[in-house]
């Protein structure tokens, strides 16, 4: 299923960087393969997007990020967890979990809204 036009929900873009990093340092180009992968590319995070969601999560201190090379010679910025960013994807995770198992009771209901 294609998700053309879908946008993602306020704070999504933050909690799927977050879960992206948690195994480990990573560049933005890879956090986005990897959201785009995971997804079966029904997620596609647009370049302008993430990099300003990276420099946020670093300025609030969820990340901590140095410049390096990646594996094509390229210089990349790379980022990683801090602890404080483990913390904050594990808060927000719960908070989404909990809404997603909310809406979907609400698709999956049964019981039709009584006519007014």
């Amino acid at each position: 299923m294609e998700l053309e036009g879908m946008r993602l929900l306020q704070g999504t873009l933050d909690l799927l960087v977050l879960n992206a990093l948690k195994g480990g340092v990573s560049h933005g180009y890879a956090v986005a393969s990897w959201i785009r992968n995971v997804t079966d590319d029904r997620l596609r995070i647009e370049d302008g997007a993430l990099y300003t969601a990276l420099h946020r999560m670093e300025k609030r201190g969820w990340l901590d990020a140095e410049w390096g090379v990646t594996d094509s010679n390229r210089r990349a910025r790379f980022y990683r967890l801090t602890a404080a960013g483990r913390k904050q994807l594990r808060h927000d995770a719960r908070i989404w979990v909990a809404y997603a198992e909310a809406v979907f009771a609400a698709l999956q209901a049964t019981q039709v809204v009584p006519a007014a």
